[in-house]
């Protein structure tokens, strides 16, 4: 049986890729770990700003915060997905997500056209 065939290639990712790819999500876990880490230590800090200005920075610092632990919840969860070999497949059409998506985003859970319609149903 001949699996080429029935696969596109431009949605194949090889052993080649997939080491590459899995590399690159443990490059951006550790970026968002050390992010959170100094975002954290720099909270603890003693305030010698005024107080409006460090309210501001504090807000700053909790958006970050937020946005960096959302990053490495997809990172990790895309770490979980290849272990499992489900990595790479849309979750809502099952289709394979393309590879030029998955080089520029490795952590994506949908191919581009069901991102598409996610985002224009918020």
């Amino acid at each position: 049986m001949n699996h080429h065939s029935t696969r596109h290639r431009n949605t194949t990712l090889s052993i080649e890729d997939l080491a590459a790819l899995r590399e690159n999500l443990h490059e951006q876990r550790l970026f968002r770990l050390e992010q959170l880490q100094q975002l954290t230590a720099a909270a603890h800090r003693p305030q010698a700003l005024s107080d409006r200005r460090a309210a501001s920075q504090t807000e700053v610092r909790v958006k970050l915060a937020a946005s960096a632990r959302m990053v490495l919840a997809d990172v990790e969860a895309a770490l979980v997905r290849m272990e499992q070999g489900r990595y790479g497949t849309c979750h809502l059409c099952r289709r394979p997500i393309a590879r030029d998506r998955l080089i520029i985003v490795p952590q994506a859970r949908y191919c581009g056209r069901c991102q598409q319609v996610r985002e224009a149903g918020r």
